[in-house]
């Protein structure tokens, strides 16, 4: 199987939305529940959504399966991809991440392509 548009066919992690990420962690994870933590607020992550400045926060709890990792995302009420995903279609998986070699050559790549960068922060 070749390696794609993204230079890689390897999932790295599963990204789900929620509505309550300490009950939806329980029932994923059972006994171990991770402990979840915020994304960083607007002023240090430099968040935008559709290319515009946003409060926009969720929490997170990870949990590791070899190699590949689940993640649960909580988000807030302000204007980010979690909170449009969980509006539209409730929960459920919202994306699937792989490791990128050139990533910005890619976000431009699928720009190209119709495809444009819904929400970044700084890393």
């Amino acid at each position: 199987m070749g390696t794609g548009f993204l230079g890689n066919n390897v999932i790295t992690q599963v990204g789900i939305v929620v509505r309550d990420i300490e009950k939806s962690s329980r029932e994923f994870f059972g006994m171990h529940v991770p402990a979840w933590v915020q994304t960083d607020a607007m002023d240090k992550a430099q968040t935008r959504f559709r290319g515009a400045p946003t409060p926009g926060r969720a929490k997170l709890a990870f949990m590791h399966f070899g190699s590949i990792d689940i993640e649960l995302i909580e988000p807030d009420p302000h204007p980010n991809t979690w909170r449009e995903h969980l509006d539209a279609r409730g929960e459920g998986v919202h994306h699937l991440a792989f490791v990128v070699d050139g990533m910005a050559d890619r976000v431009r790549a699928l720009e190209a392509h119709g495809h444009p960068l819904q929400q970044k922060g700084k890393e």
